[in-house]
């Protein structure tokens, strides 16, 4: 076990789920961050606990990466926070690394043929305005944590341990990042900041309003020249990036091409964000039904579908609901689950509905892989997938997946 200020010299591997690339010192594998596949590094181990593996930092770059640059947000380096762990990669890099994890995901999870056309021709798109921007300033929503002096910040990297900010680079400026971070602050409180698309900036400590402000946001969601409005609790789930809503309404309308009078059922639908476009597609003679186990959000989806007969909401876990006979014969799913995946007793029950296209709204590719390999075997093939960088200098990619009936071979 190497003492905890040693430095250990290596070659990266290849980049892997979560933000690591996968290495090898003498037969060990060790995850490695704050590194990039090739580069020829030292780095300090972090974690040497487990009997499989080790953890480490790459703190000396020996022979670097093309796709290196200088770290956008220095604070989430190397013993830093976490949030930021591609901040010292390119934008363009950025894509291929998380491209590279997904097609490894699929392949190895899957069981994808590495010569499927899905895969060799598999491209993670970014969004415009990122690019514009070096993916700076999308996030519309944070969470900060005070230490013991009222100063604000986040947790290190797989800590408890509260880490001052200085900045928050990947937050708009409407969140007023720097007053936020100025400020003393209750030690050990909680500070949840959004900046609504169609009100104020709204603070909540310790899920109180700050100086008697609101507890809900207004959001507006556009795509191509339809728009849609919605009531969503601060605390609740939304997407955190500013173009997100639209961007995933956007490529599900897509994916899922529904047809007016058809029926579908929307899973973990949360506040609604698919649910009411899906229902405008439908029109007043399909049929939308959408599951959602957290009450908040429930409460959020009523008001927000509130003028559209045609859909149904569902308070309870995906799984006890699927097993109601209510869904025989939906012509469309559409899946949205938490990260860690749907599992293979809710794809089985969703296929059971029979219906003629799924899709799935993945933020982990390991999770999808699974759940598409779950759904191979239950006779469905997988048909499309459209990777979208909504997470830029993170890890996270968020895909729209298609599956449809029919073994593909």
């Amino acid at each position: 076990m190497p003492d905890s200020d040693e430095l250990i010299e290596m070659t990266v591997g290849q980049a892997v789920h979560g933000g690591h690339c996968l290495s090898r010192v003498d037969g060990r594998v060790v995850f490695v961050r704050h590194a990039l596949p090739g580069e020829r590094i030292r780095a300090r181990v972090t974690d040497s606990r487990r009997r499989g593996h080790w953890r480490a930092d790459a703190v000396e770059i020996l022979d670097g990466a093309p796709e290196r640059v200088d770290s956008v947000w220095p604070e989430a380096g190397p013993g830093g926070v976490g949030g930021g762990e591609l901040a010292h990669v390119s934008l363009d890099g950025q894509l291929s690394w998380k491209r590279d994890v997904l097609v490894d995901a699929l392949q190895r999870i899957g069981g994808l043929d590495p010569q499927d056309p899905l895969v060799t021709g598999l491209q993670v798109r970014g969004v415009d305005e990122d690019r514009e921007r070096g993916g700076l300033g999308y996030r519309t929503r944070i969470e900060l944590v005070v230490d013991e002096q009222g100063r604000a910040g986040m947790f290190q990297h797989r800590t408890h341990t509260i880490a001052p900010l200085r900045s928050m680079p990947l937050a708009v400026e409407a969140l007023g990042v720097p007053e936020l971070l100025s400020r003393t602050w209750r030690p050990g409180a909680r500070i949840d900041a959004v900046a609504p698309s169609e009100s104020d900036r709204i603070v909540l400590i310790d899920g109180v309003p700050l100086r008697g402000g609101r507890r809900t946001a207004r959001e507006r969601v556009e795509v191509d020249g339809r728009s849609w409005r919605y009531r969503v609790a601060a605390e609740g789930f939304w997407q955190v990036h500013q173009q997100a809503p639209a961007a995933l309404v956007a490529a599900v309308l897509a994916a899922a091409q529904v047809r007016p009078g058809e029926r579908v059922l929307d899973l973990y639908s949360g506040s609604g964000l698919l649910t009411v476009p899906l229902a405008d597609a439908v029109g007043g003679e399909g049929a939308v039904d959408a599951v959602e186990s957290d009450e908040r959000a429930v409460k959020d989806a009523r008001r927000n579908v509130h003028d559209r007969p045609q859909i149904r909401l569902h308070q309870g876990a995906v799984h006890r609901i699927l097993q109601s006979a209510q869904f025989a014969d939906t012509d469309v799913v559409v899946l949205d689950p938490p990260r860690a995946g749907a599992g293979e007793a809710v794809v089985e029950q969703l296929l059971r509905t029979t219906p003629r296209r799924v899709v799935y709204v993945a933020c982990d590719p390991a999770a999808l892989a699974r759940d598409v390999a779950y759904a191979r075997e239950h006779g469905y093939t997988l048909t499309a997938l459209d990777p979208i960088d909504l997470f830029p200098h993170t890890h996270h990619v968020e895909t729209v997946a298609v599956l449809t009936p029919g073994t593909g071979e």
